[in-house]
Parts: C-alpha cells; structure tokens; sequence
C-alpha cells in the first residue's frame, strides 16, 4: 500500500508564494493519476488540482487557476504543489490523494495572512 506524506505547509503573507510536496512510499505513483484537495476551518474539503500519470494533463478549480501550477516527478515518486500570489483564503490544511487508490496524506497546514 502507498502511503503519502506532505510537506511544505507553513505560514505566508499575501502575495507569498509556498510550494508543497507530497513523497509517496510503499509503491510507484508513476501510473497513477494525482491530486491535491484543501480544507478550510469550518468548510467541506475541495478539489484543488490534478495531475495526469505522465504530467500531459493538468486541471484547477477556479479559485487556484492561473496561480498554482501542480507537478510531479516520477523520478523522485513526489507530486507538488507551486502556490503563487498567495490570498488569505487559501488557509487550508492541503491534502495529497491518490485517486485510484484511495489514499490520502494527513495534510500539511497552510496559512496566509492578509
């Protein structure tokens, strides 16, 4: 079984940039499709980004797109997360999944402050 473990998650400004990364152990992410999901204080959990197995595809919600760029290299079996232009709403717990799996990371904290 994989497990994911996200890093990276820290306070920032507005305006800020943080980049996460999520190391996945146990087996190859290199064939799975990935995404990242958040989850606001008091707020359901919400799809962020994904990434296609070979990186040719990516998708963002509305409120990310144009400001984070999600990757991976299957080199390294890590997925990350660039966060650009950084707003106060974005304060999250960010979460790394594996889809096909049904895996989750425990999240990383990540708050901006205005």
């Amino acid at each position: 079984q994989v497990q994911l473990v996200e890093s990276g998650g820290g306070m920032a400004q507005a305006g800020g940039s943080l980049r996460l990364s999520c190391a996945a152990s146990g087996r190859t992410i290199s064939v799975y499709n990935m995404a990242w999901f958040r989850q606001a204080p008091g707020k359901e959990r919400e799809f962020v980004a994904r990434i296609s197995w070979n990186g040719g595809t990516t998708q963002y919600s509305d409120s990310v797109k144009g400001r984070f760029t999600i990757s991976r290299d299957n080199t390294k079996n890590t997925l990350y997360l660039e966060m650009n232009s950084l707003k106060p709403e974005d304060t999250a717990v960010y979460y790394c999944n594996a889809p096909t799996l049904g895996v989750w990371g425990q999240g990383t904290l990540v708050t901006v402050s205005s």
